[in-house]
């Protein structure tokens, strides 16, 4: 895709051949409508994806003892204990499992804690 982009851009940006009428504005139109479409899918897709993986790998990083948290498992745990990238997860009573912390994708609120123990 990228390759037929440069080869379209380098066609439209090419001198026109002699005796061809000069078309002018249509170069500099196909060079702003690509422009345009590039920075209409960086607003609308790559930037809030960006922005979506930040923000998981900052809660992520800033995980304590006794947050409850879900992961992308389905479990639903408090934390036991944080080393490097291994979280330990209490699940139940006296039951702990060892998931790897980029497994954790959510942080729970209070509100959502009593909602569960409903």
């Amino acid at each position: 895709m990228l390759t037929d982009l440069t080869l379209r851009l380098g066609v439209a940006l090419a001198p026109p051949p002699e005796g061809a009428p000069d078309s002018g504005g249509a170069t500099m139109v196909m060079v702003l409508f690509y422009l345009g479409l590039f920075f209409v899918f960086y607003f609308l897709l790559i930037r809030p994806q960006t922005k979506r993986s930040r923000e998981l790998a900052d809660m992520q990083g800033g995980l304590q003892k006794g947050d409850s948290v879900v992961t992308s498992g389905g479990l639903y745990g408090s934390v036991y204990k944080v080393k490097d990238d291994i979280v330990v997860l209490q699940i139940a009573e006296n039951v702990r499992v060892k998931v790897q912390k980029s497994a954790i994708t959510a942080r729970l609120k209070e509100a959502d804690i009593h909602k569960l123990d409903e």
